[in-house]
């Protein structure tokens, strides 16, 4: 970014490009004959005061890459796809945990589920690791005014809301006020009611304030906003339902368990999706989901929500986007863009998260910094690495303990790849899958808390991406795995049953 540093006395502008080297030294100032030598640590020089980046944190509840930067064709998402033209697009990006409560405080830690301690939806942060520092809370100390609207931190896993709040944002936090839910449990309704009347736009209303408000200080800000769709239920305004024709989408190609795989650890019975219930006919009674796999019917009704409640989202963001053009502060603003787990839409006969496997972790991330160009990133990364990444991208030192690899040299142009794998983790029935990603394979041990391992699985994503062979078990496959098992535990900080 080039930014413009004058004064008074009729002392000469400079330029200065301060993403680089994250360093701004400014030689040669001519006043009077005299030389001045100013040397700054921070990313931005204005007049006479230094200038940290603003930080837009966007979350979204269960969002799969299901965005045509990431080959999604038929999904409308017209300003996300804006958004991903002016940054970084990771495009294979990982969560640590498929559940809301344990990715987000990976995320907002730096440290994996074992690590940080929540691994479900019951342990409270602050019971389990008093004295971690989140990342609102780190940029808090560090000067900044932080805020949030929306579902940032899961609510489960907090101790008490209050003490959370206090420790992260300089503003209070309010929940948002309950909007429009639709009919008790019905897994899919279209509302033909404007976006303000929903949770996701009271949400957005609350973001634009803040924004207003925090652009006018005299200090950086950090605001944090996170939408709640296409989280189930899938109520969405109408009028992104219309976007799309229900007859027209494309039922997942592979609906079964992969070959030569035991589904004991593999896989769940929708369970989540089960808690809800479809559309009944005109004028039928509200039953539950049938066993087994579902009707076309109500596999394109799914779809149909999903991808309605994907599309008023992207709405949204706009918004949200617009607002801060508005404020002056978007050439000053690093954006980060991320959903917290993926999500299944039918394949492997699977509909939700909960799942060790690629459709359940992979996720979208998308990286602003400004004066940084237009990029796509096709090599493993994890969620885990927003956290060292927006510390680099703010001049502040990354703290020592943080498990994740920081992005900004990527997204800079600095390096063209860097070596890392992306490992998930998961437990079922007693035991700990641990799933790691390179750049062609997905390997997963299966693992008791005493250490041994009770399944394994491989898959060639190159060659397979739906996953529809396991080849652990072929002479290719055991060959890969000598190699593949030393990966994982040479990559295993933080994942504490690998033996």
């Amino acid at each position: 970014m080039l930014t413009t540093l004058s004064c008074c006395c009729n002392m000469p502008v400079v330029k200065v490009n301060c993403w680089n080297n994250m360093k701004v030294q400014i030689k040669s100032i001519t006043q009077w004959g005299g030389v001045l030598l100013l040397s700054f640590s921070s990313c931005y020089v204005n007049a006479n005061k230094l200038i940290k980046p603003n930080i837009l944190f966007i979350a979204v509840d269960d969002l799969k890459p299901l965005i045509r930067d990431y080959g999604t064709a038929k999904v409308q998402t017209p300003n996300i796809d804006k958004l991903a033209s002016q940054s970084t697009v990771f495009t294979r990006a990982y969560s640590q945990y498929p559940v809301c409560g344990p990715s987000r405080m990976s995320i907002l830690t730096g440290l994996r589920p074992e690590s940080n301690g929540i691994m479900n939806l019951k342990d409270k942060i602050r019971d389990v690791n008093p004295s971690v520092i989140t990342l609102p809370q780190f940029f808090k100390n560090n000067g900044y005014e932080t805020a949030a609207t929306g579902k940032i931190f899961d609510p489960r896993n907090t101790t008490s809301r209050s003490e959370e709040e206090v420790l992260s944002w300089s503003i209070p936090y309010q929940r948002p006020k309950h909007g429009l839910k639709g009919k008790t449990r019905l897994a899919v309704e279209s509302i033909d009611e404007p976006d303000e009347k929903f949770v996701d736009g009271g949400i957005l209303k609350r973001g634009k304030k803040l924004l207003k408000q925090m652009a006018n200080k005299n200090k950086p800000f950090f605001l944090a906003v996170g939408f709640k769709k296409p989280h189930l239920p899938f109520v969405a305004p109408k009028k992104y339902y219309d976007l799309y024709s229900r007859e027209s989408f494309d039922l997942a190609s592979y609906q079964s368990a992969p070959e030569d795989a035991d589904t004991t650890y593999l896989f769940h019975k929708n369970q989540e999706l089960r808690g809800y219930k479809p559309t009944p006919i005109k004028g039928g009674e509200i039953k539950p989901y049938p066993k087994g796999k579902l009707s076309s019917a109500h596999q394109k009704e799914l779809l149909h929500g999903y991808f309605a409640s994907v599309s008023f989202i992207d709405s949204l963001v706009g918004e949200l986007l617009e607002e801060l053009e508005k404020t002056g502060q978007a050439e000053n603003t690093v954006i980060v863009f991320w959903g917290d787990h993926g999500f299944h839409l039918g394949d492997h006969g699977l509909w939700g998260k909960h799942t060790t496997m690629e459709q359940a972790n992979h996720v979208p991330l998308i990286i602003k910094i400004p004066g940084s160009k237009a990029n796509r990133y096709a090599k493993p990364v994890e969620l885990l690495d927003v956290f060292p990444s927006l510390t680099e991208a703010a001049g502040l030192s990354i703290p020592n303990n943080l498990q994740g690899t920081s992005l900004v040299s990527l997204v800079t142009g600095k390096l063209k790849s860097i070596d890392k794998v992306a490992i998930s983790q998961y437990k079922r029935k007693g035991a700990y899958g641990y799933s790691m990603r390179t750049e062609q394979y997905r390997y997963t041990q299966w693992v008791t808390p005493s250490g041994k391992v009770v399944y394994r699985d491989l898959y060639d994503l190159i060659n397979d991406p739906l996953e529809t062979k396991n080849i652990i078990n072929t002479p290719e496959g055991k060959l890969l795995e000598v190699e593949l098992n030393k990966q994982l535990h040479t990559n295993s900080a933080g994942l504490k049953r690998l033996k």
